[in-house]
């Protein structure tokens, strides 16, 4: 029945509704895109360096001949997939450190929220600038432990003073009588009493992952050649810009389009869940 409602508040939502369309549209873009597409992301034309867009490689090619619209789709790919993983990731940590340190209280709470307090102090930025170039030819699954790990710890502390409430709860209290043990009643019982929040933070947190590693790649700390992402390319395009503006006009186009939806579906979600809600 709440799904019912909740389905129905978010179709009434123009944001959510314009947010979900730009959204699949990208994601269609993105993994069926280089199929419509003639070149791949690896194949190099040498007849045709730097050639403005044209009906042979219709978003133009890049310095050393490889299909622009081929390589941007390539770094949207991965883009998108950094910020699914990163948000799942760093939504899943916050869930069971805030609701272990919130449902058993004591040492486990202090030295839980004493590490979200350390980690929050600590320059996230400059941190995983240092050891990035140390997993260069490594797995990019590295930099997506990474960014999780400095994404958490605000998200940890909203869950833990909302399991703080929820543990004094009828229920809990009859499963803590019952004798069931406490991380199955935190994962039975605690978590999914929070899942409107866990949903929202993790949609919010796909933007914000995305962001960060545009950001990090393109000070050469995150996606490593020779993969590409669109923090890679908006990199290798911003220097020549002003001569040849293709090579930075799509991924920056690209980029800022799927961050927005990102953020228009999650502000859609926020509503829809939000019990006070006017919608």
């Amino acid at each position: 029945m709440r799904s019912k409602v909740v389905l129905a508040r978010l179709a009434r939502n123009p944001q959510a509704r314009y947010g979900l369309v730009a959204l699949l549209l990208l994601l269609l873009l993105a993994y069926v895109g280089p199929f419509v597409g003639a070149h791949t992301w690896t194949d190099k034309d040498f007849l045709a360096f730097l050639e403005a867009p044209s009906a042979e490689h219709w978003w133009g090619t890049t310095q050393i001949g490889q299909d622009v619209y081929a390589v941007t789709l390539r770094g949207m790919q991965k883009s998108i997939v950094i910020g699914f993983l990163v948000a799942l990731f760093s939504t899943g940590l916050a869930a069971l450190v805030g609701a272990a340190a919130g449902y058993f209280g004591g040492w486990v709470d202090r030295a839980l929220m004493w590490g979200a307090d350390l980690l929050l102090v600590l320059p996230s930025f400059l941190i995983i600038a240092i050891l990035s170039p140390n997993l260069k030819g490594g797995s990019w699954l590295w930099f997506v432990v990474l960014l999780a790990a400095f994404s958490w710890m605000i998200t940890s502390r909203v869950v833990r003073s909302m399991t703080l409430s929820l543990r004094e709860r009828e229920y809990i209290l009859a499963a803590r009588y019952m004798g069931i043990p406490g991380w199955r009643i935190i994962l039975r019982h605690i978590v999914p009493n929070l899942s409107s929040l866990l949903i929202i933070d993790a949609t919010l947190n796909v933007s914000a992952a995305i962001i960060g590693e545009a950001s990090l790649s393109f000070f050469g700390f995150g996606v490593q050649p020779p993969d590409v992402s669109l923090g890679t390319l908006i990199a290798a395009g911003s220097g020549q810009v002003t001569g040849y503006p293709w090579l930075f006009l799509f991924p920056a186009g690209l980029l800022v389009l799927l961050v927005l939806s990102v953020n228009l579906v999650g502000d859609g979600l926020r509503d829809a869940l939000d019990p006070g809600s006017n919608q």
